[in-house]
């Protein structure tokens, strides 16, 4: 297909920061231009992942991010005028966009322009998005109105179209699509798992704030007679806070907190086992990439993400302290520090259980490959 043949498609964003919507949307970049002549357009000029060369950047603002709330709201209406203008000087096809915001500008693109096809995508649970209940009700009003005036809707989990459909009353078509990963060119070898160790070395990553709890790891380590050597990628609100915990429990011989690192699966490959401590997820990156990687893995089972990958979303039941060994990997409560401490044990005394669980992250992850993803992605946005 010849570029002139090429149907012209813009991807919206706030920006292509450092959270798992911007790298979803990177990752997709690399297969749409083989298809499309791609524009990003973002509000703000930030790049923290990489974009091919052929896609062309259009930014909305000069301004950076970090702007007084009442500036952003400002922001917003000067956004709808220029992304509107946008599209129709450039004769975009198809409009896609990610998170809230975003999805709501071409909630309002849509209302004006019939040509265009506009598809938004929704990537955390919405109920617990919300940040107030101001911005709750803000979101009772207007998710009804403008995203349903876009042409079709996909999130990364069926509990996140479900709760769309339920409680903000969307209507339009909407599919789950999962998060793409490019397989790493370095996994962990499942036999060297298999060994007896007096210290297991366990992996975190995520930013450090209330939502993915890291804390809950610290207790189930401090409630655990056995030795770890734990490491916390990430940084946030809440690293003072966690390093003062660990002092308090005097694990900080065993617990260490990484900060940011860009080189994350340097830091998976010299681990393990990998935990996923969130109270609530959209789809979790750091779950899947550990799996690719071939570690096995713990996580809560929060909404949405870990019960799809780790037990391919069976109904499950998990009394409070206990652990669910799932298909894929480990399960156990929100917040339930006991259980977690059993499930690190659980791996801690049974080096074959991590060998096994190791193959079976891989074989996993196989399922969300980038051209796997992009197949069916390109197909809902085209049919």
């Amino acid at each position: 297909m010849t570029p002139n043949q090429k149907k012209n498609i813009s991807i919206l964003s706030i920006s292509l920061g450092s959270g798992g919507a911007e790298k979803v949307i990177s990752l997709l970049l690399k297969a749409l231009v083989k298809d499309y002549n791609v524009t990003l357009v973002l509000f703000y000029k930030v790049l923290h992942f990489p974009v091919p060369k052929d896609v062309n950047i259009v930014v909305l603002s000069d301004n950076g991010p970090d702007r007084p709330t009442l500036l952003k709201f400002m922001d917003f209406f000067k956004f709808i005028f220029k992304y509107h203008k946008f599209i129709k000087k450039n004769n975009i096809d198809i409009s896609v966009s990610f998170l809230a915001f975003p999805n709501l500008i071409n909630g309002i693109v849509a209302t004006f322009n019939k040509k265009v096809k506009t598809i938004i995508s929704e990537r955390g649970f919405p109920s617990d998005n919300v940040t107030s209940r101001l911005s709750l009700y803000i979101s009772k009003i207007f998710y009804p109105v403008f995203y349903n005036k876009c042409d079709k809707l996909f999130s990364n989990s069926v509990y996140i179209n479900n709760d769309l459909k339920a409680n903000f009353g969307v209507k339009i078509p909407m599919e789950v699509i999962y998060n793409p990963i490019e397989l790493p060119a370095k996994i962990i070898d499942s036999q060297t798992l298999n060994k007896p160790t007096s210290t297991l070395k366990v992996i975190t990553a995520g930013t450090l704030n209330k939502r993915k709890n890291q804390i809950m790891i610290v207790r189930a380590v401090a409630a655990s007679p056995l030795k770890f050597d734990v490491s916390i990628l990430g940084g946030g609100e809440l690293q003072e806070y966690l390093t003062d915990e660990i002092k308090k429990v005097n694990l900080d011989q065993q617990i260490n907190l990484k900060g940011k690192v860009k080189n994350v699966n340097d830091y998976l490959l010299n681990n393990q086992c990998f935990v996923l401590s969130s109270f609530t997820e959209g789809f979790p990156n750091a779950l899947i990439e550990a799996m690719a990687i071939g570690l096995p893995c713990i996580s809560t089972n929060c909404l949405s993400g870990p019960l799809e990958l780790l037990n391919e979303n069976e109904p499950i039941s998990i009394s409070d302290g206990e652990v669910f060994i799932g298909k894929y990997g480990l399960l156990v409560n929100n917040d339930d520090h006991a259980a977690l401490s059993k499930a690190l044990d659980y791996y801690h005394n049974n080096p074959s259980e991590r060998e096994k669980f190791s193959r079976l992250s891989l074989e996993r992850a196989n399922a969300y490959k980038l051209d796997t993803i992009y197949y069916k992605f390109n197909k809902f946005i085209t049919t």
